[in-house]
């Protein structure tokens, strides 16, 4: 008697059948599909052995049941997105998920180059300034309105400019009788000192620290023979052309202070009153 050629799992004969060889056992054509074919997670049915078999992560499916979730196209050959575990062609996926070029009106592609600013979306060759047209990338930006300028195109076109070297302020700066100069070109006139940040007056315009302003244009005091500016809340006393800081106005020979009190011009000299009254 031959020996016997049965499916090793539902033990019929296997002559004359077409069967399948699995881990060195055979078995008949639907106990084979049934014990090791994959169920397809679109129609819930078996993939039978003969059948074509795609799968994505841990899913599988007919090739027939392989679509897209949206159009019904199908994925077998074309590159797809899954979404909420539903398959979506690329098509379907940037319609309905992928943001717009605000510049060119065109979908910004998955995976694409782009930039974001304030809700907005660009392809990163369509971001460009509005000045010189050259895409933006990565380099700093300077919005103005809805336009946007490299930083060059912006202090080129906007900044201002210093009132002595012409060129732009980037930032900062002394503001000085309405014009803008660079805290570096702000000096005096004289002895070139930079005045930002420092007490200083001005002369036909031109600014002076006040040890120039003195110097050059401040009367004398009579006494000490020291500029008296004014400055800072300095008092001075003036008879007829002559001036004295208020300390230094004292009796020329007993040098009490004629502040606020009378006194009697003799000469070059001024005396208190008992002084003059003992001459």
């Amino acid at each position: 008697m031959a020996d016997r050629f049965d499916c090793d799992h539902c033990k019929e004969s296997l002559y004359g059948r077409k069967y399948i060889q699995s881990d060195d056992s055979p078995y008949c054509i639907p106990c084979y599909d049934s014990l090791f074919s994959n169920t397809c997670d679109e129609c819930k049915e078996l993939i039978g052995h003969d059948a074509r078999e795609l799968f994505y992560e841990d899913r599988h499916y007919h090739e027939h049941c392989f679509r897209c979730f949206r159009c019904d196209r199908s994925l077998a050959d074309e590159p797809f997105t899954s979404q909420d575990d539903a398959l979506l062609c690329n098509d379907c996926y940037c319609n309905e998920f992928s943001s717009k070029c605000v510049a060119c009106d065109k979908i910004v592609m998955p995976g694409t180059r782009k930039l974001e600013y304030a809700g907005s979306t660009w392809h990163e060759g369509c971001f460009i300034c509005h000045s010189c047209e050259q895409p933006i990338g990565s380099k700093s930006f300077i919005p103005d309105k809805d336009e946007h300028y490299c930083v060059p195109c912006y202090e080129d076109k906007f900044a201002p400019r210093c009132t002595r070297c012409k060129k732009t302020l980037a930032k900062g700066g002394v503001t000085y009788r309405d014009e803008p100069w660079h805290k570096e070109c702000f000096v005096c006139t004289s002895c070139k000192t930079q005045l930002a940040g420092q007490h200083f007056t001005s002369r036909d315009d031109s600014p002076y620290c006040l040890k120039c302003f003195g110097s050059l244009y401040a009367k004398k005091c009579e006494a000490c023979s020291k500029p008296i500016t004014g400055f800072g809340g300095g008092k001075y006393i003036s008879f007829e052309d002559r001036q004295w800081h208020q300390p230094c106005f004292t009796c020329s020979q007993c040098t009490v202070s004629l502040v606020g009190v009378g006194f009697f011009p003799e000469g070059d000299r001024i005396l208190c009153r008992d002084c003059h009254n003992s001459l």
